[in-house]
């Protein structure tokens, strides 16, 4: 039989898409291959370096992108995954962990990948990008903050929706766009570009490269189901509790500020 995590602090686990699940950013690739005007580059660099946020990246890439789906849709289909997310899934559910699946790409790629992985009924939170006609494709953002522009996909209001039902939240993840989910998640698991948001901001983590290791972490909890600690409040470093109504990036010198510019 299975362990379980224990009852009285369930275990949920929100991942990551791009560069995470993937083994690729799929949105980057998109606009590397498929951008029918230059610039994209320009505004991703402005991206990374905290001048926009997500939502307005992701925004003007849309004017940049064909109107015809059927290229972008090759690129996101022939991106490679990481051979051992869906074995950590199967475990996962056996053990009664929840999963979710939290973008902050252009979205329209992860359920359709995730099912032809034969990962079936996962929860996914990210955008939602169409190409309702013939001008081009348009991007919603159903689970953006409802005050707050800066995301795309409010990673931190996952968090904080998991840790609502009493569950210790592990967010796994590996860039920019993960640092506000990491500043509020009870443990963090990151790579690459995460761990040095994480650093900087003095947040601890779990290391990892593959979901071999995540894996292996599960398996440490699953031992020692008792000594997974309850969530606990964390102070809000982004959004509008943090830095005001209105304002649609962070204060000059703010935690959110040096988590988005990597000062």
């Amino acid at each position: 039989m299975d362990t379980q995590p224990s009852a009285r602090v369930p275990l949920a686990v929100l991942m990551d898409y791009d560069s995470t699940i993937c083994l690729t950013a799929i949105s980057d690739e998109i606009m590397k291959e498929d951008s029918i005007r230059p610039g994209w580059k320009e505004i991703d660099d402005a991206y990374v370096a905290g001048r926009l946020g997500s939502r307005e990246n992701l925004e003007l890439f849309m004017p940049l992108l064909p109107a015809d789906p059927a290229a972008v849709l090759a690129t996101a289909d022939r991106q490679p995954h990481d051979p051992a997310f869906v074995p950590f899934v199967e475990r996962a559910r056996a053990a009664g962990v929840a999963l979710e699946v939290v973008s902050d790409g252009f979205g329209f790629y992860v359920g359709r990948n995730l099912e032809r992985l034969g990962v079936e009924g996962m929860a996914i939170a990210t955008s939602r990008m169409t190409w309702p006609g013939g001008d081009g494709p348009r991007i919603e953002f159903p689970f953006g903050h409802p005050a707050c522009r800066v995301c795309g996909t409010c990673k931190r209001e996952r968090v904080r929706a998991y840790q609502a039902r009493g569950c210790h939240v592990a967010f796994v993840g590996d860039g920019f766009t993960d640092r506000y989910a990491a500043a509020h998640a009870d443990t963090v698991i990151a790579k690459d570009d995460l761990v040095g948001v994480c650093e900087a901001a003095g947040i601890d983590y779990v290391p990892w490269r593959s979901f071999t290791d995540v894996a292996a972490w599960l398996e440490g909890v699953l031992a020692a189901p008792d000594d997974l600690a309850p969530p606990r409040a964390r102070p809000f470093i982004c959004g509008p509790e943090a830095w005001g109504p209105g304002r649609t990036a962070p204060p000059p010198g703010s935690i959110a500020d040096r988590l988005a510019t990597g000062g």
